[in-house]
């Protein structure tokens, strides 16, 4: 069955440079100021280019998760002369989420999932009431992330694109936790999993979130392994039910609902 894309796309973004990084031959610098999203403008920041030395947590110390969260960013791809957004309260960001505590719309249902693509954001909802937040990053300029409502049909602890590699090499990009919630009429899959998030829309219309675990294995990031996201969705969302650990349908799945606009759509229409 086809997937969808899930290599980085780092292109078209202000300052641009390359930069080698551990476990890869070179990398992007970029500018995350230039990323919008609608509660951007609730909490005070300034624009600050990462330093030599500096990362999340020498920055802001106990909070330097909620800083990542802030910046849909993960700790990889926060490299010196990457520019992120700094709010200028610290605790204005504790236990970040953009997303509402509670979701009347889910109050029937016993788990759901609600994307937004324009605040690059997921919640977890356990009848109406949230229980996950996360950052995600969600289909690219060329390839969107489908809008509207969905279920959860299949589930794979271990899955691997069948159509694309990890960039510069022939492995099969992996696509860890992965959870279906869509197939197209070209019968392309889109799914929930781990991946990459180098604070802007960057798949190929799939959702990714938090995977340290796969960045420490497959691109030597020796910190990896803490930030694990999409395990913890993963693992709420097919609950008590059997995991072979390879591919497994899965009936009456939480409902998936993605709203919202990308914050690069309209840079994609020329707008």
């Amino acid at each position: 069955m086809p997937l969808c894309r899930l290599f980085l796309v780092l292109l078209l973004l202000t300052t641009m440079s390359p930069l080698p990084a551990q476990g890869e031959t070179r990398k992007k610098i970029y500018n995350l100021c230039t990323i919008p999203h609608p509660s951007d403008a609730a909490i005070p920041w300034d624009c600050r280019k990462i330093g030599k030395g500096e990362n999340a947590e020498t920055l802001f110390g106990d909070l330097w998760l909620d800083l990542l969260r802030f910046n849909r960013i993960d700790r990889r791809h926060l490299v010196p002369g990457v520019s992120i957004k700094v709010p200028r309260n610290p605790i204005a960001i504790a236990a970040f989420s953009p997303l509402p505590a509670s979701y009347p719309e889910a109050a029937e249902d016993e788990k759901f999932i609600l994307v937004d693509l324009s605040e690059q954001f997921l919640a977890a909802y356990e009848h109406g009431t949230r229980v996950l937040s996360y950052p995600i990053a969600s289909g690219d300029r060329k390839n969107r992330t489908p809008v509207g409502d969905f279920r959860v049909s299949a589930f794979n602890r271990r899955h691997e694109s069948s159509l694309y590699q990890i960039e510069k090499s022939s492995r099969p990009y992996p696509m860890h936790y992965a959870l279906r919630f869509f197939i197209n009429e070209s019968d392309v899959a889109f799914w929930l999993h781990g991946r990459d998030l180098p604070g802007f829309p960057a798949s190929h219309g799939c959702v990714g979130l938090y995977d340290e675990e796969m960045q420490r294995k497959y691109y030597g990031f020796s910190r990896g392994g803490q930030l694990q996201d999409s395990r913890t969705l993963y693992e709420w969302a097919i609950g008590s039910r059997k995991d072979s650990g390879g591919f497994n349908l899965l009936k009456n799945g939480p409902r998936v609902r993605v709203i919202g606009k990308s914050p690069l759509q309209d840079r994609a229409s020329g707008q």
